[in-house]
């Protein structure tokens, strides 16, 4: 697959094929500049409000997105050899597929069946990174972590702390949640609401199940 394109949230276009990492060196080099949020809303773990995060396992083996060739019988050789395929993903992490990098959709991402993710009536997926948040991870990891924030644009009404995505004046979209209707920004518009936050398992951190409850950290 040809390089690809990656949204970084509120920010610029980062190339690669990538799994759940920090950026690549070379992903790195394709950022023009930091991003700085101008932030009116809570983050993750201020004022009581909490993120609907999903830690994955070290053992977590996510969907794998894979390419179809064609219907049988009536499939040739070319139409066989034409799709490609790509790696699966390091256990504990995902991917992302960019299968029309130069048209309006700039990729999917494969996410597990569950009863939230069924109940979403208009989902898109946005890629944060966890500082954007102030989602916690171990000190020892130094670099931004994507995240998978699975938003449901039906549900572009108040809640109270609940995380919103908001489009501001003055400020574009950003992600914050907020205790009452009267502490929105001014001129605000709710554009949906996040109803997944999902953390990848990097080989920094530790087991996620040790076998003892009172020893697990993770979410």
């Amino acid at each position: 697959m040809a390089p690809s394109q990656l949204i970084v949230f509120g920010a610029v276009l980062v190339g690669g094929y990538v799994s759940a990492f920090a950026p690549t060196q070379t992903q790195q080099q394709l950022i023009s500049s930091p991003v700085t949020l101008s932030m009116s809303g809570s983050l993750h773990g201020e004022n009581s409000c909490f993120l609907p995060l999903k830690q994955l396992e070290q053992d977590y083996y996510a969907p794998r997105i894979i390419q179809i060739a064609g219907a049988y019988p009536g499939l040739s050789k070319e139409e066989f050899f034409a799709v490609s395929s790509e790696p699966a993903p390091p256990e504990g992490q995902w991917t992302y597929d960019f299968s029309d990098p130069d048209g309006p959709q700039l990729g999917t991402v494969a996410l597990d069946g569950s009863n939230i993710v069924s109940a979403c009536e208009d989902p898109v997926v946005i890629i944060a990174e966890h500082t954007s948040l102030a989602v916690p991870l171990p000190d020892v990891i130094k670099e931004p972590v994507d995240l998978i924030l699975v938003v449901d644009r039906a549900a572009n009404r108040f809640s109270e702390r609940k995380f919103l995505v908001i489009n501001q004046p003055g400020t574009g979209l950003t992600i914050g949640a907020f205790p009452t209707k009267q502490d929105l920004p001014d001129g605000c518009e709710i554009l949906g609401q996040v109803i997944l936050c999902q953390i990848p398992w990097l080989p920094s951190m530790k087991k996620t199940k040790t076998g003892f409850l009172e020893v697990d950290e993770y979410f």
